[in-house]
Order: structure tokens, then sequence, then C-alpha cells
């Protein structure tokens, strides 16, 4: 059985390169972690009306430990949804965030010490991805996270109605990793690998 150990391990990040590029091979497994409960209100709050934003966006603060013999898990511990304020009106996306949103999430991963991930929705059933504009975006603004805690992971969640995906930001590799598994904690617990 795989032990987890919740411990932080520092070290010198890499993650200062090709953040826009395709998710790259990694030797170890990455699993993501989230409890049924807290999806619940994730999914919640993101279906929300704005009163211009087209869609709703927000943050999941996260642990990460190691998993014994390779690998790293990320563990949700809290959503941070996007103050109604904080939103841009920015025709060209469904939803633009400000600057205040993003010092504010850089700020709560400097004074708790953990790893961020920006989250959002594509309502529809079945396994989500990222869009072309995702990508671009995420690789904008997600480094800025290596600033504040450089030895953390870091990294971007996309929901659907059943499901969800992910890629991280790891300080031992250069480009962003997929998710190699996700579990869902709850009654009934529920786990998805990826395929290929």
């Amino acid at each position: 059985m795989a032990r987890v150990l919740l411990e932080q391990r520092p070290c010198q990040s890499t993650a200062g390169g090709d953040f826009g590029s395709a998710p790259a091979s990694f030797p170890m497994r990455i699993s993501f972690r989230v409890g049924a409960e807290l999806l619940d209100r994730v999914r919640t709050e993101l279906r929300r009306p704005h009163s211009f934003a087209a869609e709703r966006v927000g943050f999941l603060s996260c642990r990460v430990g190691a998993i014994e013999p390779s690998g790293w898990i990320v563990l949700a511990h809290a959503f941070h949804p996007i103050a109604d304020n904080d939103y841009l009106r920015d025709r060209s996306v469904g939803a633009m965030m400000g600057s205040a949103a993003l010092r504010k999430a850089l700020q709560f991963s400097f004074h708790h010490e953990v790893g961020m991930f920006h989250v959002h929705i594509h309502d529809h059933r079945g396994d989500p991805w990222f869009s072309r504009t995702d990508l671009r975006e995420n690789a904008t603004f997600i480094p800025d996270f290596f600033h504040v805690r450089p030895h953390l992971v870091h990294g971007a969640i996309v929901l659907s109605q059943d499901s969800l995906a992910g890629m991280c930001w790891h300080p031992q590799s250069p480009k962003p990793i997929r998710f190699s598994d996700f579990s869902v904690v709850g009654s009934p617990m529920r786990l998805s690998r990826r395929s290929g």
C-alpha cells in the first residue's frame, strides 16, 4: 500500500520554462484527491451567475505530499472563489480575473504555504480538457506562484458535470504535467485514471 508523506520538501524550482506547451512526460505519478463535499461546493459556486462575466473561476488551495515508492499527491484543501468585483469586463473570454484576484491567491499561497490551482468548469458530461485559450491564460499566471512558493506544486483544474482533469507545474519539471489519476473522496469514492 502506498504511504502518503505530507511534509514539504524545499527544492530549487526549475519551473520557469515552457509553461504553454503540452504536458511533459514525467517519471513520477501525479495524483489529485478532492472531497466530494468540497467538489460539490466548487461546482455550485462556479455555476452561480455573474452580472457580466459568462462564467466564474476560482482557486483550490492544496497540500502536496510524496507517495512512496514514487510519485506525488495533490490534496485539495479549500476553495477560494473570485470576488464579484475582481472580474474584468472582457468579451474575448468567458471570465477574466483582475490583478486583485491574482494578488489575493498569491498572498494566500505565501501565508499558508499551499499550492494553488486555478479552477473553472466546462458544463457538460464526460472528460473535460482545457481549451487553447485556457492553456494560454494558465501559462501567463501560474508561473507567478513560483515567486512566492517555489518548492510547491501549482496548476489548473477543469471540471465537467461528472469528471475533472488537471495539470500542474512541478518544481522538478520544466513543463506542465497532466494528472495521471484523480479520486473523489466521499460516498461512494470514485477513482479515475487517465488513459494513455
